[in-house]
């Protein structure tokens, strides 16, 4: 293998991958990129086997085709010192490789690239959809808070991507919360569906920059593929059966709280200073034209409280939540006004835009209450 590239490209380029790249691992390859060489074209390949990430690359010239497996942590190193000019790339040996730049060269190990792990595929039932990008990343942004952190329940540590002829649905929950985002202009021509990794939905995110317009999503039972611009991001889904979350959702909800959300937000995170610091405990007292947002920690012998005015319609309510729960749901809805819907103390509460924020922000949360004295 031989050819000449752009440093600054090249490192572009395997930052884009290394996200795949495990941080401790029992197989030694893994800690490799893939380079494989075809004509002009560089694919580089970074994988964990859970997550398989590739890009390519157009090179100035070439010399001689190849794969090879070069160590990432060496590379990545050495790309980020050098400052952007034509590297020339070349194995020089059965197992060393050549940088060389304009005033020096470095010698690396290369390994076997047979010993890479191959990709995985979808198989022939798959289904393809198309997202627009900012869709998806503000989708997974919008949900992937709320999904739990239980690594023994894999199903729940993920977010569930419901399709249907009408619209697609983003679901996150760790069971004390959950929230939905609602995107209209994601279809499919069946109602079809798969369970995303928080992990592997974040390292997506963060690679979907302003500047790609679309993401085509082809996934089976076990696979999906994300393909946008030239990188390729292929994960192993989650399998099992996500709860329906349809089901959960309040219905019938007389008690009716509207305010404004930075000031609800703003409230909450000064009052939850003094809640006790292993519960997060705080409670809300509701009654027409006010609420009361109050925590104490009899440990410490704090307490606090706040009242604001607000639109609420319904009977004199007290009912407690964790303020992180509150604290994360308001953060991540942008909406002037925001409503929290209540049947009673002891059932989940609803929290969604305002009618007028309604059409810009397709998104709502859930979140169960707790006993507070």
């Amino acid at each position: 293998m031989k050819f000449i590239i752009s440093s600054s490209e090249l490192l572009k380029g395997i930052l884009t991958v290394s996200k795949a790249i495990p941080a401790k691992s029992t197989e030694a390859i893994l800690e490799d990129y893939l380079f494989s060489l075809n004509g002009n074209i560089l694919e580089v390949t970074a994988s964990d086997k859970e997550i398989t990430m590739k890009t390519t690359l157009e090179v100035d010239s070439t010399e001689a085709e190849g794969k090879i497996a070069v160590p990432a942590r060496q590379l990545n190193d050495l790309l980020k010192e050098l400052p952007d000019q034509p590297l020339t790339i070349s194995t020089i040996s059965e197992n060393q490789f050549e940088c060389a730049w304009a005033s020096g060269a470095s010698t690396l190990p290369y390994f076997n690239p047979d010993d890479y792990p191959e990709s995985q595929k979808t198989g022939e039932s798959a289904v393809t959809v198309e997202f627009p990008a900012q869709t998806l990343a503000d989708g997974i942004g919008r949900t992937i808070y709320a999904s739990s952190d239980e690594d023994n329940r894999p199903v729940m540590n993920s977010i569930f991507f419901d399709i249907s002829p009408d619209s697609t649905t983003l679901v996150a929950s760790d069971l004390q919360k959950l929230t939905c985002y609602t995107a209209d202009n994601v279809k499919a021509g069946e109602p079809c569906s798969f369970i995303l990794n928080k992990r592997h939905a974040a390292v997506l995110k963060s690679i979907l920059g302003k500047d790609i317009e679309n993401v085509s999503v082809t996934f089976d039972s076990r696979t999906a593929v994300f393909r946008f611009d030239n990188t390729t991001v292929i994960c192993c889904l989650v399998v099992g059966k996500y709860p329906d979350y349809r089901t959960i959702i309040p219905q019938n909800n007389s008690n009716i709280l509207k305010i404004n959300r930075l000031q609800l937000l703003n409230t909450v995170k000064r009052i939850a200073v003094c809640s006790p610091k292993a519960s997060n405990h705080i409670k809300f007292d509701m009654s027409s034209g006010s609420i009361e947002i109050s925590a104490q920690d009899l440990g410490f012998e704090i307490a606090a409280h706040e009242k604001l005015a607000c639109q609420y319609d319904g009977s004199d309510l007290s009912i407690g939540f964790k303020s992180t729960h509150i604290i994360e749901m308001l953060s991540n809805l942008t909406c002037e006004e925001v409503v929290m819907k209540f049947a009673d103390k002891r059932r989940s509460a609803l929290m969604l835009p305002s009618e007028e924020d309604a059409q810009a922000e397709k998104v709502f949360g859930i979140v169960m209450p707790i006993m507070v004295k």
